[in-house]
């Protein structure tokens, strides 16, 4: 097999909120070349850096809103976020879960600080995407999977030099507890000090990663500090992550799903005419009902 490089490393632009809750940097599309296509089925990457929050007695975060067309993940690395949506899942997301919700033919959503993490304050690090569905899917049943912390595949990687934690995909002969429609790998990779993994993945996927914590070199050649965002190019298949200090990365990979995107705010589909009678299924109030 041969060696998948780096071909462009973004760091941070400027962050902005979505709602008052989340001050997050966008990378997927707003990272030089990795636009929806490129990175296709990944099609949003927002990344909240640990950012603290003040004490507050009014939770902050999201109100009411729809998506259709593709699915929504969560990953929480600090603090608490409570969700509800209109099709009667919700809960808590705490440090270490996962929730990865397919909203699919249409759903209403909405997010807030967990109350006793409202009141309390602290740091909230979080990491949002999107991820596309193909045509044959956008309109199935919309649904949710709670992955807890304990729920999630861990691999133990030799002389104890860290974990590789499976959300979604395979490694080394392990399975990730989420289901995907199209094949989509995520894994948060935790390394100590001078600890290494190497994945593999088709040289044709869309693959990526972003360091949360620490800094790594990636084919003891690229190095990607805390906060950046590393894109891979399609000319092989492994590459090797070496931690320069103790560090949290999370890896992404997925075959492309080569079809025609038409995206406008929260809705993603194939065609403008999807679009328009997306917007008009949730003016006439089909994607359900959810208090606000």
């Amino acid at each position: 097999m041969s060696i998948k490089n780096i071909e462009s490393i973004t760091s941070p632009g400027r962050p902005h909120f979505v709602g008052d809750g989340f001050r997050v940097h966008n990378f997927i599309p707003g990272a030089s070349r990795s636009g929806m296509e490129r990175m296709n089925p990944f099609i949003l990457l927002d990344y909240g850096a640990k950012h603290y929050f003040p004490p507050s007695d009014k939770p902050r975060g999201v109100g009411v809103h729809p998506h259709r067309g593709f699915e929504t993940v969560t990953v929480a690395y600090k603090g608490k976020v409570a969700h509800h949506d209109s099709s009667g899942g919700g809960g808590v997301i705490g440090e270490g879960d996962v929730q990865w919700m397919t909203a699919a033919s249409g759903i209403l959503h909405k997010e807030f600080h967990e109350e006793n993490f409202s009141k309390k304050g602290g740091d909230l690090q979080m990491v949002q995407l999107w991820v596309n569905l193909p045509a044959k899917d956008k309109m199935s049943p919309p649904k949710y999977q709670a992955i807890t912390k304990d729920q999630i595949t861990r691999f133990d990687l030799p002389g104890a030099s860290g974990t590789v934690e499976i959300i979604a995909g395979e490694y080394k002969g392990l399975q990730g507890a989420a289901t995907t429609f199209t094949p989509v790998s995520l894994f948060t990779l935790k390394l100590v000090s001078a600890g290494q993994a190497d994945f593999s993945f088709p040289a044709g996927n869309n693959t990526a990663l972003l360091v949360i914590e620490g800094k790594v070199v990636v084919n003891d050649q690229a190095v990607v500090p805390a906060d950046h965002f590393g894109l891979f190019l399609h000319d092989g298949e492994t590459f090797t992550v070496r931690a320069e200090e103790n560090s949290i990365v999370l890896i992404l990979s997925g075959e492309p799903i080569n079809e025609p995107i038409a995206a406008h705010g929260p809705f993603v589909m194939n065609t403008d005419t999807e679009i328009r009678q997306a917007f008009d299924d949730f003016n006439n109030g089909l994607f359900g009902y959810l208090e606000d």
